[in-house]
C-alpha cells in the first residue's frame, strides 16, 4: 500500500445543530455568531433556577423505530454522504466503518420509561422505547439507512471526547488499510437526568455560555449530531471526490485523575501527541477549536496547557463553539471537527460569542463575538472528557 492510500481526507460534512442543519447552514451560523440558546421545551423545569439549552428546532420526525439522537445522527450521515457526492451504491462496494460517539444517546427514552414505571408500573412499559435507547443502535441505524452491510459499526461512549475518539478510530482504520471509507461523528440529546446532574454539580450557566470570560458561570447543554465522510486518499481521487480537508493526526490520553476535573499535564501531552502524529510543528497551527466549556475549572487549565504547547504569548487564535451551540456532549467534538474543516475550507475563524471581558487567567485571543477572515492551514481540535478521557485531532488544508 502506498503512503497516499494511507492518507485520510474529509469529503463530506453532515450537521444537525441548533444554529443550522447541513454544511452551508451550519457554516453560516458559525460565521454570523448565532446563538442556539433558548428555554428548555422537552421537560418541565419547575424547581430549577436555570432553564436554558441549545435545542434543535423543527427536526423532522424520521423513523419512529429510532430515538431522537439516532434520528439526528442518521440525518447527519445522510447529509454527509450527499455532501460528498457519492452514491451509497459506491460505498456498498467497498469496506467501510461507521464510528459514532455518544454520551447519552437516546436517553430521553429513559425519561419516558421512568415516567411510565412510576405512573403505571413495570408491566406497562413501552417495548419500543425499551428497544431503541441502546447506544449500539446508533451506527447500525446509519448503516441500515444507507444500505451498508460490509461495514464495522461501532459506538464510542467516551463522554465529551467521544466525537474525536470516533474520528481517531476512522483515521486508524484508513491508515491500516482496513477500510476505504469511514463515517465518523457523534450524536446526543441530553435528558432531564443529565440536566439535573450537571445542575447539582453547579456546572450550568444561568443564561449563556461564556468561555474564557471573567464572568463565566458554566456550560449550557446542546443537542444535535455531526458526521464526516472520511476516505482513503486513493479511494477519493479514484472517484473524483472534492476534498474539503485532510485529517493529519490525532492523540488520546486517559488519566482517570478525577471524575470531572481535567489534569493539565495530560491535556498538554494529548495536544503534543496529536501534533507529533500529524507531523506538524506548533507554529504551523492557525486555529485551535478549544474544548472551551465556560466552566471555572476548565478554561484556565486549557489555556495553561495551550501555553505549554505553543509557548506563552504564541498561542494561535482559540475559538469555543460551545458558546453558540452549547455542549452537545458526545457530538461536541464532531461539531468542532466540522467547524475546523469549514474554517480551513472557507477561510474564517469561528467566534467565541457572549464575550464581555477576558479572564486574566485565560490570556488568549478567543476571537471574541465576531468571526474573522483568515486562512488557517492547520487546526487543532481539543476534546476533554470526564474521567480524563482526552482526545485531540489535527486537520489541515489538503495538498496533493
Amino acid at each position: 500500500m502506498t503512503d497516499r492510500a494511507r492518507r485520510a481526507v474529509v469529503t463530506g460534512l453532515g450537521v444537525v445543530s441548533s444554529i443550522g442543519n447541513g454544511r452551508n447552514e451550519f457554516g453560516t451560523g458559525l460565521r454570523e455568531g448565532r446563538s442556539g440558546a433558548g428555554p428548555i421545551s422537552f421537560f418541565d423545569t419547575t424547581g430549577f433556577a436555570h432553564d436554558r439549552m441549545c435545542e434543535v428546532p423543527d427536526f423532522p420526525a424520521g423513523n419512529p423505530e429510532h430515538g431522537l439522537a439516532t434520528r439526528m445522527t442518521v440525518a447527519a450521515a445522510r447529509m454527509a454522504v450527499d455532501d460528498a457526492e457519492v452514491e451509497p451504491a459506491v460505498l456498498r462496494g467497498a469496506p467501510g466503518l461507521i464510528a459514532i460517539g455518544s454520551t447519552d444517546g437516546d436517553a430521553r427514552d429513559v425519561d419516558e420509561l421512568t415516567e411510565l414505571e412510576l405512573s403505571r408500573g413495570l408491566p406497562h412499559l413501552d417495548p419500543l422505547l425499551a428497544r431503541r435507547f441502546r447506544l449500539s443502535r446508533m451506527p447500525v441505524a446509519v448503516a441500515a439507512d444507507l444500505g451498508l452491510s460490509d461495514v464495522e459499526a461501532i459506538t464510542l461512549p467516551n463522554v465529551c471526547a467521544a466525537g474525536n475518539y470516533a474520528v481517531g478510530y476512522g483515521i486508524d482504520a484508513i491508515r491500516s488499510g482496513d477500510v476505504d471509507f469511514a463515517l465518523c461523528g457523534g450524536g446526543d440529546t441530553p435528558n432531564r437526568k443529565v440536566f439535573s446532574n450537571m445542575y447539582r454539580l453547579g456546572a450550568l450557566a444561568p443564561d449563556a455560555c461564556r468561555p474564557f470570560d471573567a464572568d463565566r458561570q458554566g456550560v449550557i447543554f446542546g443537542e444535535g449530531a455531526a458526521v464526516l465522510v472520511v476516505e482513503a486518499l486513493d479511494f477519493a481521487l479514484a472517484r473524483g471526490a472534492t476534498i474539503h480537508a485532510e485529517l493529519l493526526g490525532y492523540s488520546l490520553t486517559c488519566d482517570a485523575y478525577h471524575p470531572t476535573r481535567p489534569l493539565q499535564e495530560m491535556v498538554t501531552a494529548c495536544m503534543r501527541g496529536a501534533l507529533a502524529d500529524a507531523g506538524v510543528a506548533p507554529h504551523e497551527v492557525g486555529l485551535v477549536l478549544a474544548h472551551g466549556t465556560g466552566t471555572k475549572a476548565n478554561d484556565p487549565m486549557e489555556c495553561a496547557a495551550l501555553a505549554e504547547v505553543f509557548g506563552p504569548g504564541a498561542v494561535p487564535p482559540v475559538s469555543a463553539i460551545k458558546s453558540m451551540i452549547g455542549h452537545t456532549m458526545g457530538a461536541a467534538a464532531a461539531h468542532a471537527c466540522t467547524a475546523a474543516v469549514l474554517a480551513v475550507r472557507e477561510g474564517f475563524l469561528p467566534p467565541t460569542i457572549n464575550h464581555r471581558m477576558l479572564d486574566p487567567e485565560c490570556p488568549i485571543d478567543c476571537v471574541p463575538n465576531t468571526s474573522r477572515a483568515a486562512q488557517p492551514d492547520v487546526v487543532l481540535v481539543n476534546a476533554l472528557g470526564f474521567g480524563g478521557a482526552n482526545a485531540a485531532v489535527v486537520l489541515g488544508r489538503y495538498a496533493a
